[in-house]
């Protein structure tokens, strides 16, 4: 079991992480665009929405998930994954491509997949 004095921070950084509602997210996941980007679990490269889920679609089903339950029924594979979202999205978030438009962009659909839309900040 977490210290859920560290669950409480946990929480706060997920909740900046994540900034699209689970509604938002669950309907950007279902799209083929949602699909085409990422790594499969082999480590091969997405390159279109047939194949394999990519890890990002599958984490932004955890996401949903995460987000549908109470503060109270979060277990430590919810903290440990919610840790995850957010290291990941900091990560991406210092590789913004600084030549293209980012609205369309792969790394845009990537950082979406995992509960986090760059146009909203």
């Amino acid at each position: 079991m977490t210290n859920r004095n560290d669950d409480s921070d946990v929480r706060a950084e997920f909740r900046d992480a994540v900034n699209m509602t689970a509604a938002e997210l669950r309907r950007w996941l279902a799209t083929d665009e949602s699909r085409s980007v990422g790594v499969a679990g082999g480590g091969s490269t997405k390159s279109g929405p047939a194949g394999g889920e990519s890890v990002g679609h599958e984490s932004g089903t955890r996401i949903v998930a995460i987000l549908g339950k109470r503060q109270a029924d979060l277990d430590d594979e919810d903290y440990a994954h919610m840790r995850k979202v957010t290291g990941y999205v900091k990560r991406h978030l210092a590789q913004r491509p600084k030549k293209e438009p980012v609205e369309d962009s792969r790394w845009r659909r990537s950082l979406m997949n995992w509960g986090h839309d760059p146009l909203k900040d």
